[in-house]
């Protein structure tokens, strides 16, 4: 019988991969779009991890959820910082969320307030992934436009309080594991993973629309 860190992992390959390849990525990627682009990008994230920390305020003695809320790992401040150095001192009066997005962080905000278990689920697509692939991301954004090493521009992917990645990723995974709930709610936390990735992909795609090559 496999883990349930490993069931959610192998279940929700197939839309991380679509998400990882989507069209807006990979010209973001291969330095085919400005800096703008990558800017509007992150300020939808602005909106995602508003809607996850502002949730996890109330969730941290929850016995499902409470122990995934960890305070390292929050992003908001670091994204603060990028926005302000990409967008100049202003950058919230210009702060607009595609309806794609708006989506994305309400389902975030229903999961908070309504189901523990189901914000689990953003959680680990979120910030497992930003600490998995986001460092690929920072790597070119540097390369690409110029940014300092982990400095503002790219802050949302230095995890400054987490020295050692890897032992971080396999603590989580072991929480994962030991999750409170039964089988049939751990079926029920994998699709929300699946519909997690479907919300950040349709996000890629309004971007896409937003950005696209001109041929």
């Amino acid at each position: 019988m496999d883990s349930f860190s490993t069931l959610i992992r192998t279940a929700s390959h197939e839309q991380h991969v679509e998400a990882e390849t989507s069209t807006f990525m990979s010209d973001l990627l291969g330095g085919r779009l400005g800096v703008d682009a990558y800017a509007r990008y992150t300020e939808q994230l602005w909106f995602v991890y508003e809607a996850l920390e502002a949730g996890a305020q109330g969730l941290a003695s929850d016995p499902a959820a409470g122990p995934f809320i960890r305070p390292e790992l929050f992003r908001l401040a670091a994204l603060e910082r990028d926005l302000a150095h990409l967008r100049g001192p202003g950058w919230r009066s210009t702060l607009t969320a595609l309806p794609a997005t708006r989506a994305y962080a309400d389902r975030v905000t229903e999961c908070a307030r309504d189901w523990p278990s189901g914000y689990i689920a953003h959680h680990y697509t979120r910030y497992l992934g930003d600490l998995s692939g986001g460092q690929i991301i920072r790597d070119r954004a540097e390369k690409t436009w110029g940014f300092a090493r982990k400095g503002d521009g790219v802050r949302f992917y230095v995890f400054e309080q987490i020295p050692n990645p890897a032992a971080f990723k396999r603590g989580y995974r072991e929480l994962l594991d030991a999750v409170p709930v039964d089988d049939l709610e751990k079926q029920r936390i994998v699709t929300e993973c699946k519909r997690a990735f479907a919300l950040n992909t349709a996000v890629f795609r309004a971007l896409g629309e937003e950005f696209p090559l001109s041929a």
